[in-house]
């Protein structure tokens, strides 16, 4: 069983949906995104998302895109998003990247599965890299025991939430909202939809990103979702932080407050394949 499966099967046990955080690597520094996302999994995170900082986030919203052109210019590479993954598997929780694809198509995919291997990382979520494209790279995460993760949308049809899940390997996520991601006020019916139809064609876990921001939200959303995914909030928390050692904190606090929302209340039972 893989680390993502394995946090996803004891979330299970506990009758509650797994909590998975997003941070960029490389923000607000090396070390303080290393810092912040050990923060977030002591805290209470089952999973942790760590972004390859990209030029180009077409998918991204207005606060997770100022955190990576930060951590772009403040030199972040490659090497320190594998150091990123490196300490926070260190910890025990498992860990993902989440890239565009051209980074890793320009890496090399062979090594950058084994480099992310070596760094102790799970798998790799790649919004950009369709399964018809994706050959190369599923049988690289074979070889070297990753999860690979692709995305499923409100939009996508019966035949290609099929094809998408087929594909997954640890769960499949959920992009509940069209555009970019961002925070909401409100939790529409449209996300609980697309959780249901995408268990018709699949037993993983569906993982829904949402644009989560609070407990309550996180009580509701897994309230039909396996998981929980959180970024953008926890990215808004650094940014406004007046120094790093106070945007810690106030991702930990995040983190321990969206932790119990997971926990408060009933959910709807899911079957790990």
């Amino acid at each position: 069983m893989s680390g993502i499966a394995g946090a996803f099967e004891r979330a299970s046990r506990e009758d509650r949906a797994a909590l998975i955080g997003y941070l960029p690597a490389g923000f607000p520094s090396v070390p303080g995104a290393i810092a912040a996302a050990t923060a977030i999994a002591q805290a209470g995170a089952d999973i942790v998302e760590i972004g390859l900082p990209y030029s180009d986030p077409l998918m991204d919203g207005a606060v997770i895109q100022e955190a990576t052109t930060r951590a772009l210019l403040g030199g972040t590479k490659i090497a320190d998003v594998l150091r990123t993954v490196q300490a926070v598997a260190a910890i025990g929780v498992p860990v993902l990247v989440m890239t565009y694809w051209n980074p890793v198509d320009h890496y090399g995919v062979d090594a950058f599965a084994r480099d992310l291997a070596d760094a102790g990382g799970s798998g790799l979520i790649t919004p950009d890299l369709t399964p018809e494209e994706a050959g190369p790279w599923l049988e690289a995460a074979a070889a070297r025991g990753l999860d690979p993760v692709f995305l499923v949308a409100p939009s996508s049809s019966a035949e290609r939430i099929k094809l998408i899940t087929s594909a997954c390997g640890g769960f499949v996520y959920a992009a509940s909202m069209m555009g970019t991601t961002g925070s909401r006020d409100v939790v529409g019916d449209e996300a609980a939809a697309l959780v249901r139809r995408v268990r018709e064609h699949t037993s993983l876990p569906v993982g829904v990103g949402l644009g989560v921001k609070d407990r309550s939200q996180a009580k509701e959303v897994a309230g039909f979702a396996d998981g929980v995914i959180v970024g953008t909030a926890f990215v808004r928390r650094l940014l406004e932080a007046p120094d790093a050692g106070a945007g810690v904190a106030a991702v930990r606090d995040l983190a321990a407050d969206l932790a119990a929302g997971v926990r408060d209340g009933a959910r709807i039972p899911f079957d790990i394949a």
